[in-house]
Parts: structure tokens; sequence; C-alpha cells
């Protein structure tokens, strides 16, 4: 498999070779549905997310055009960089056609450790004392006890229903990444860890991260009379535990039944919320429930969505977050579709 090729089945013909697409190597979405949604996952903290991949562009634009961006040489400073304009545009720009991306190998060498903490506000200062200690998880993950139970229950994981961390740490030697495993339990210990389960195996690892992928749909299935709203915050890392105990003081004082789930490794953060359908009482709190969160979220220096997008649904925040610059977002957007036919009324 040659590096710097257009395919038209990438995410298939990444599964079958030895390089992957760091941002979620099995997604079933398109391509080009992860570029327009700039696309990330559970190992973004050590990858990136797709916008770090893409080298070259081929899109049509709302017009018939179809314009060439990029370049497959590895640096440049050649005019403007549109590749960032179109990766995460949501569509409305263009449609991508064409795609040549970056991969990398898979790793030498994983380690892999489990951590349960009393509380969930002690796992949240743990995920930014492992950022700021420089060890470079490839991935740092959160869950609440509420998440486990679910995650035990349909995959018989038997995992301790505690606030638990999951990480993964990629490197080249087994003494390296020893040492790293070392150096997270003496961080996690300093936090009140319950247990810390290092050495976990790939065969483990990999149905961790099954059920892990698999809990949105797990949450669905586990309430029926029920919609589902997802929380897709994200804050600098130094905020992160103060985010997370913020979301545990507002959920305390309702009745509300609530999945907390985080890439904690960049701050991500995951809240949803189960509503009654047709509950209009009960949705009228979710509302406001979910206006102070993303509000807290903005003054602490975040965004109201980290992976997920704007959207129809998160379009009240796009004046809180970004001031005047939106009237420049809206004036690009005309500029490439006058007359509004791609995606129409998302993002704005």
């Amino acid at each position: 498999m040659e590096p710097g090729v257009v395919y038209q089945d990438l995410n298939e013909k990444l599964r079958h070779s030895g390089l992957f697409f760091p941002p979620d190597p099995g997604a079933r979405a398109t391509i080009g549905g992860m570029i327009a949604n700039n696309a990330s996952g559970t190992r973004t903290v050590y990858y990136g997310s797709t916008k770090d991949y893409v080298l070259r562009l081929s899109v049509a634009l709302a017009n018939g055009e179809i314009i060439e961006l990029g370049t497959r040489a590895s640096k440049t400073s050649s005019g403007y960089d549109l590749i960032r304009l179109f990766v995460g545009s949501e569509g409305t720009l263009g449609i991508v056609v064409g795609a040549t991306v970056r991969l990398v190998g898979f790793p030498v060498g994983f380690s892999a450790a489990i951590a349960t903490f009393p509380t969930i506000d002690a796992a949240g200062k743990t995920v930014f004392e492992i950022m700021r200690s420089g060890l470079d998880p490839a991935t740092l993950e959160l869950l609440g006890p509420e998440c486990v139970e679910l995650m035990n229950r349909e995959e018989n994981l038997n995992l301790n229903l505690s606030p638990t961390l999951f990480m993964e740490f990629h490197g080249t030697t087994t003494s390296q990444l020893a040492e790293v495993l070392e150096m997270a339990a003496e961080i996690c210990n300093t936090q009140g860890c319950l247990k810390f389960e290092p050495g976990v195996g790939r065969a483990e690892r990999d149905r961790i991260f099954k059920a892990r992928h698999g809990l949105g749909e797990m949450i669905l299935r586990n309430h029926p009379d029920c919609e589902i709203l997802i929380m897709d915050v994200a804050v600098p890392i130094t905020a992160y535990s103060e985010l997370i105990a913020t979301m545990k003081a507002e959920m305390a004082e309702t009745n509300l039944v609530c999945y907390y789930f985080s890439h904690a490794g960049n701050g991500n953060v995951h809240l949803n919320i189960a509503g009654k359908k047709g509950d209009s009482q009960e949705w009228n709190l979710i509302d406001q429930i979910v206006q102070r969160l993303v509000q807290k979220t903005l003054d602490l220096g975040g965004t109201a969505t980290g992976e997920h997008g704007i959207g129809l649904g998160k379009r009240k925040f796009m004046a809180a977050e970004h001031g005047t610059s939106l009237e420049w977002m809206k004036k690009v957007r005309t500029l490439f579709d006058p007359n509004g036919i791609l995606n129409p009324g998302k993002i704005f």
C-alpha cells in the first residue's frame, strides 16, 4: 500500500494493511465524511485528528467546479491553507471527492492499564496530572461507573464499578513501556486510586475498546422510551477537572439519568442525558442544564463541540464562541456557496 495515493475505499484498505489512519482505523464512516467533520476519537490525544493527516483534496464546489488542494510534500509555505478550510466544514463549502492522506505504521509495542477511583473528580484530576507529566498516552479515556456497569452487562468485561481511567501507551521497547506504566501508577496512587491494573493484554484491550466504541448504542438500547442528548464539549486540559466537577454538581441536583465518558486526554467530554420522549418539562430542564454547561465550557476557554460538529443542534452557541469572527465565516460560506445548496441550514 503506497502512502500518498488516492484510494476510493480507504477504510477497507487500511484494515487489511500494515498501516493505519489514526483518527479511527475501523470507522464505518466514509473518508469523505471523516474529513468533512474533522473526525477524531480515542487516540487523537497522541496521533492528532483527521486534519493532521490530509495532504491533498479534490473538492467539488457548488457550481460544479472541481478544485485540487494541497501537495504531497511533507511541508509547504505556498499560499493559503485551503485544506484546513474544507476539513471540518461539514459539507457546507464543497464535497470531498478525492483525498490523499498521510499514514503511519502500527506501533512496535504497547502497554495498557486500568485505574479505578473513588470519585469522578479524582479521576479527572488524575487526567490533568498524567498529561502534565509528559507521559504522552496514546489513549486516556474516562468512564463513569454507570458506563462501566453497562459495558460489563453487555460485553461481560467484569470491570470494577467505579470511575475508571483506561490508558494506553505506545513505544519501541518493553523497558520503556514498563517505566511509563510505573510512573502512571505513581500519579494515580497520589490521587487516591483504588486499584491500578497494569499490563492489560492486546485481546482484553480490544474487548474494552469494542465496548467503549459501542457505548452510545448501548445507552440507546437501554433507554427505549427516551431521547438521548449528547454533549460534546471540550476544554483546555488545565480546566478539565473543573468542567467535570461542574457537570457532576449540575446533574446531582436532578433525577435525570446521565452517562459520563470522555476522551479525557484532550479534554473532550461526552455527557449523555436521557430525557423521556414527549416530556416537555423534562426537556426544558435538560436544555437549561446544557446552556449553563456550554457557557461554563466557553468561560473556561473551551468549545461547544470537540468532535461531533455543529450541524443544526449547536448553531445557537456559535455567536457566543466565535464573536465577530462568525460573520467572516458566513462570508466565506457565501463565497463558496452563494445559493446555500450545500448542506443547507447547517452551522449557521
